[in-house]
């Protein structure tokens, strides 16, 4: 058994005990050491790869996804689909931008206002480098086509206001340039973006689109935070979030903050399974080939999708 599978297994194994406080100091060693290796399979999995730049050839705008707390000596880089919204809310009461700890009660559209937070690409080579030495380094990921697909449904599909300002600005476009004799009304909405169309986008390299395809929803974590040049000492997942996101806080000294429990989305792997059903294997092949590094980084497999992994 991998050693990461064998910490998971122990972790369930004794997170499921009494809930009691000697269980929940259990309950983050285990989760600490789950943590632990993670991060050492990171470093692994990066140690195999040849990267054509270092941290100081990074311009300053490929580092505006890392958040700064400095009271809390916290980077947090955040990752669109991967409980960004709550961890943003949480830093706005840890920075004292909110006047209670109910995370919940800070409305979305705030915690994502421009200018909420500082960020590492505005600091000093040398304020830089002392935070990434001396700071706690979070992030939290997901399954790379778990995330797209929910990016796809939350911003292409549906009538909510961020889908229909994706839908205007992108799907439009998307239609115009991937679908074959479109409606009137597809063209002038761009409400009705199929999964096949929206993946043909993601690879088609269109110079056309580039300015959209690189938006931080799809855009792989591994360009958005850089962990292969940064030694992240948090890393969280989307499948264990409420076990991850308590270690965080113990860890910050902020275990008064509760985050929030989520009712995780039921039926998860068969959205996966129709939505990538509806593309072929090349295409599917091509899709991976943008996220691979995510996937092996972070140790995730396509089992669940295609029913093996392509490697």
């Amino acid at each position: 058994m991998h050693a990461l599978s064998l910490v998971f297994f122990m972790c369930v194994l004794f997170v499921n005990g009494n809930d009691n406080e000697s269980a929940s100091e259990h309950s983050l060693e285990l989760t600490q050491s789950l943590n632990l290796a993670r991060q050492e399979l990171i470093q692994e999995t990066c140690g195999r790869i040849t990267w054509k730049w270092g941290l100081d050839d990074l311009l300053p705008s490929q580092l505006e996804h890392i958040l700064v707390d400095d009271d809390h000596r916290l980077l947090y880089c955040y990752v669109p689909k991967v409980a960004c919204t709550n961890w943003k809310r949480i830093l706005m009461i840890l920075e004292g931008k909110w006047n209670n700890t109910d995370v919940l009660s800070i409305p979305a559209g705030l915690a994502h206002s421009p200018g909420m937070f500082r960020n590492l690409s505005s600091v000093s080579k040398e304020d830089r480098d002392n935070m990434l030495e001396n700071y706690h380094k979070m992030i939290i990921v997901r399954n790379p086509f778990e995330r797209l697909l929910s990016a796809f449904r939350n911003k292409l599909e549906g009538d909510l206001p961020s889908a229909k300002y994706f839908q205007d600005r992108v799907g439009r476009r998307i239609i115009k340039a991937f679908r074959e004799n479109p409606s009137n009304e597809s063209l002038e909405y761009g409400h009705d973006v199929t999964f096949k169309e929206f993946a043909l986008f993601l690879t088609n390299k269109s110079k056309e689109l580039a300015d959209v395809v690189n938006n931080e929803h799809w855009q792989p974590i591994t360009n958005l935070c850089h962990p292969c040049l940064i030694k992240y000492t948090l890393v969280g997942k989307y499948e264990t979030l409420l076990d991850d996101s308590l270690l965080a806080l113990h860890t910050i000294n902020a275990s008064h903050i509760q985050f929030p429990r989520l009712a995780h989305t039921s039926g998860t792997s068969e959205k996966l399974h129709n939505y990538f059903s509806q593309l072929d294997l090349p295409l599917i092949r091509k899709l991976y080939k943008l996220y691979k590094y995510d996937y092996k980084i972070f140790n995730y497999d396509l089992d669940n999708i295609v029913g093996f992994d392509l490697g």
